[in-house]
């Protein structure tokens, strides 16, 4: 805490972004706050599965292009990402926005659990949300920019599949990050803070076990099951839990198990993540999981393929940035219920089993500390490699978790937008602290430096496989 404060000092001395000149920004955003919501909820109603998101990422796209950025799209081998912008020369500024919705959750914009019919996906962890609102603040930067002729780049970062596709990682291996100073991001949230936090390593794969098929009562010698070596995995994989760092996370879903009793299953697959805070300890852990695999073959006869679907580094927390956007955040605030907002959340606070204590945490923004996350984002990658930092806003009621159908409920209203508009601020005005004060920039650097040690050498943890455009698909 010693540290953050004198950091404080520092970083308030040196002058930022006139006051007015941020004042007309906020008043842009409130402008495109129609605009912005109905984008919104069309990409909410489309509700596509990672590099799956034509529709989603092409209304990005033509949105961007027409308000003059220069869009580059197909970017690093995937169909759904691109590269937006505006301005030339340094300092060059990313924001990310992602647009990937999650499979198997179905909601409408109701405090009620209710499933549409035909629609088996839903944004569960807000990402519609989270690319709408960071192209408002680069269209908010690009109208500042010429307005001012602030000189320097900014740059939209359209980041397709961050739900298990790693679209960051194989932009990042592409190099499209290698001459940006710094990176902003945000995601939706049920409280709004702009903390320096950090998050778990995670590595995934499917393991497909192939057998001997065989009548499971007249000949069941002359069979050799895939699902018993799927579930002999299982079993030596729980029983290395307790033999692990206490911070690993080791999960998986059997995804294919056989299709009659009566028959011995030649083909059975198991996708496990596994996480950890360190690569490095992720990975020896992971060497152990492949062993496991190996012994769970040879000991049920059967042959074994792992195919790695994702990577992901943890979080490298950068002090120096996330305080500017903490400054920024504070200045924005949270934002009030309306008396039918006000029910809503009520009713979803109830579904949930909590009191309204909850509530009330829209307006208010947490204090400054560090945050070890248990989750996993391929946001990770990009911030060892580049300077970066982000926030999260309430979007959603308090209390409630991400990949819920409560998230999918409120992300849908105007809780959701009110949410997203304060991200959109933030980030807006972030930037332009960042444009107006390259040492702010210098100082992130040298963090960034620091914290990751002058050995460091960026490897995907995905190896160099390439993107698994299918991963979504039945």
């Amino acid at each position: 805490m010693i540290r953050c404060l004198l950091i404080l000092i520092v970083i308030v001395s040196v002058p930022l972004a006139a006051a007015d000149e941020k004042g007309d920004v906020l008043d842009y955003l409130d402008r495109l706050g129609d605009e912005n919501a109905v984008l919104a909820e069309k990409i909410w109603g489309y509700a596509e599965l990672g590099y799956l998101e034509t529709q989603s990422s092409a209304l990005l796209q033509s949105r961007l292009a027409e308000a003059g950025f220069e869009v580059t799209a197909g970017v690093a081998g995937l169909p759904t990402a691109f590269v937006a912008s505006f301005g030339e020369g340094e300092p060059v500024i990313g924001i990310l926005a992602e647009f990937d919705a999650l499979p198997g959750i179905s909601q409408s914009a109701s405090p009620i659990r209710e499933i549409l019919e035909g629609q088996p996906n839903g944004h569960a962890c807000g990402h519609h949300l989270f690319g709408t609102g960071s192209m408002a603040a680069a269209l908010a930067i690009k109208n500042w920019m010429e307005a001012t002729k602030v000189k320097g780049t900014i740059r939209l970062y359209g980041t397709p599949a961050e739900e298990g596709g790693s679209g960051k990682v194989y932009m990042v291996r592409a190099g499209l990050f290698a001459d940006v100073d710094t990176v902003l991001h945000w995601h939706p949230s049920n409280r709004n803070a702009a903390n320096p936090a950090t998050s778990l390593a995670n590595k995934s794969a499917r393991f497909r076990f192939r057998g001997v098929s065989s009548h499971a009562a007249a000949a069941p010698d002359r069979g050799r099951s895939a699902l018993d070596a799927v579930e002999a995995m299982n079993y030596m994989i729980n029983m290395m839990r307790e033999h692990v760092p206490q911070e690993t996370r080791i999960h998986y879903v059997i995804t294919k198990g056989g299709e009659a009793p009566n028959v011995v299953p030649d083909l059975a697959e198991v996708y496990y993540y596994v996480r950890h805070p360190d690569a490095g300890e992720l990975l020896r852990i992971w060497d152990r999981v492949m062993t496991v695999s190996e012994a769970a073959a040879m000991g049920t006869g059967t042959q074994v393929e792992a195919e790695t679907m994702h990577g992901n580094h943890s979080l490298l927390p950068n002090e120096s940035l996330a305080l500017v956007m903490h400054k920024n955040l504070i200045r924005i605030g949270g934002y009030s219920y309306s008396e039918e907002e006000q029910a809503f959340a009520q009713t979803i606070s109830r579904s949930f089993g909590l009191d309204e204590s909850y509530l009330g945490m829209e307006s208010k923004v947490l204090p400054f500390e560090m945050v070890q996350g248990k989750g996993s984002t391929d946001v990770g990658d990009v911030s060892w490699v580049v300077p970066t930092t982000g926030l999260r806003t309430a979007t959603w009621v308090p209390g409630t978790t991400a990949h819920s159908w409560q998230a999918i409920a409120a992300g849908g209203t105007s809780i959701g937008i009110k949410g997203m508009q304060v991200a959109a601020k933030t980030l807006a005005l972030t930037a332009m602290d960042l444009f107006r004060n390259v040492e702010l920039i210098n100082k992130a650097k040298k963090e960034l430096l620091e914290r990751r040690g002058k050995d460091f050498q960026y490897k995907a943890l995905l190896g160099d496989r390439e993107p698994p455009l299918d991963y979504r698909l039945p």
